[in-house]
């Protein structure tokens, strides 16, 4: 199951495990405040994009029967992830895809989706601006392969009319990820802001919208931390990380 310079972390409130290297990109807490963000459909269909090892799906497997099949680019991430899916036993439940987002169709059909799920890469492509020199990690994180646009416009076409949308992004990008969403019909509805600790600026945002949604409705959520006064998780994140 296990190979070269790979492990096994837990995800321990989902009692789910995922393949993991040190060489690649790992899941963060990114994954996990996506995973526990958006309305998660009973039934139905969820597509994750920009899915890396598969974490995001993985966790939200948990909490719905609906068919998930993740997108993946990068041939060692998404191999990780359909391994992953097998040591949890999920396979009659997800499917990962080592494909191009941009490509997918007409493998995946237009206006089928109930949840679009996103964690993408958060810095623009500057061509002469200074990435990781890991091929993976700069992929994940900077929009070589995938722009904001590419992500939000995709997500778009897959979902149907009220379908639901939520992604994990940087919040000094947010004006651009509203103009983005209204722009390809999606209706920002649910936004929340994530502080590592109460006297920090905010470091993470999380948002959702509804395709063709109305205008109004717009939801700012409490503030999440992610660190008390003592460097411990707070309570909200520990729930998401061990459970209650």
């Amino acid at each position: 199951m296990l190979k070269k310079g790979e492990r096994i972390d837990q995800l321990y409130a989902q009692d789910v495990q995922i393949i993991q290297s040190s060489e690649v990109f790992s899941f963060s807490l990114d994954a996990v405040l996506l995973a526990n963000f958006p309305r998660i459909p009973k039934r139905g269909k969820i597509i994750d994009l920009c899915a890396g090892n598969g974490a995001v799906g993985l966790f939200i497997s948990k909490q719905t029967d609906a068919s998930i099949d993740q997108i993946e680019l990068q041939p060692r991430l998404a191999d990780m992830g359909k391994r992953s899916i097998e040591l949890n036993h999920l396979t009659n439940q997800i499917q990962m895809h080592e494909m191009d987002l941009k490509q997918i169709f007409p493998t995946f059909k237009t206006d089928n989706t109930d949840l679009v799920v996103c964690n993408p890469p958060y810095f623009k492509e500057q061509p002469n601006g200074q990435k990781n020199p890991n091929p993976y990690l700069a992929a994940a994180r900077h929009e070589i392969h995938a722009t904001l646009e590419d992500v939000v416009s995709t997500s778009s076409k897959l979902l149907k009319t009220n379908g639901h949308f939520a992604m994990v992004h940087r919040p000094d990008r947010f004006l651009e990820i509203i103009d983005c969403l209204r722009s390809w019909r999606i209706a920002p509805k649910r936004i929340q802001f994530v502080y590592p600790k109460q006297e920090k600026e905010a470091n993470i945002l999380l948002i959702e919208g509804i395709k063709y949604g109305k205008d109004e409705g717009l939801r700012f959520l409490p503030p999440l931390f992610t660190y008390d006064s003592q460097g411990q998780y707070t309570p909200a994140i520990k729930e998401m990380l061990y459970g209650k």
